[in-house]
């Protein structure tokens, strides 16, 4: 199944994040992918900082690119945000644990073309187009029925394209 939704903001995108941020449990994972700047980290940290300001928590959200992975706690739930840019073998994903955070986390994956055979089957994919310098097109994409529950709140809004 799939969905266009149209950011025209960084509001369009807050709200799209206090959106699906609620929607995430154990298990989901979230595939971001798009070129170098189109606003991958910024619907990572909007969606992680969303669900810890409704837990009253806030901490800073800073990018993966370099750690590889973040990891926090969020009202018992492990969230796992993770940048594969410099990801040079597909081996090195069980060394960061990312095959066990797939089960037992939610899992945001920035660059997951480098998960290569180890995608899970039943993630949602989201890819990011720059349409101009403040507008983004978000194509989501799954297989797995979970997600048409999840993304409803999405779905529904006017600025989205069903296919």
């Amino acid at each position: 199944m799939k969905f266009t939704f149209t950011s025209h903001s960084t509001q369009d995108t807050q709200t799209l994040a206090e959106q699906l941020a609620p929607q995430l449990s154990v298990g989901d994972t979230i595939l971001l992918s798009g070129s170098v700047g189109a606003g991958k980290t910024d619907l990572a940290r909007r969606i992680l900082q969303n669900r810890m300001q409704k837990s009253g928590s806030i901490e800073d959200v800073p990018s993966p690119t370099f750690t590889l992975v973040q990891s926090y706690e969020i009202d018992g739930t492990e969230f796992i945000h993770s940048d594969l840019y410099r990801l040079t073998d597909v081996d090195e994903i069980y060394e960061l644990g990312l095959s066990r955070a797939f089960d037992d986390a939610v899992t945001i994956v920035e660059w997951p073309d480098r998960l290569g055979e180890e995608t899970p089957p039943d993630a949602l994919s989201i890819d990011i187009n720059i349409l101009s310098e403040n507008v983004r097109q978000l194509q989501f994409s799954w297989t797995s029925p979970k997600w048409f529950a999840k993304l409803h709140p999405i779905t529904n809004k006017q600025d989205t394209q069903n296919d």
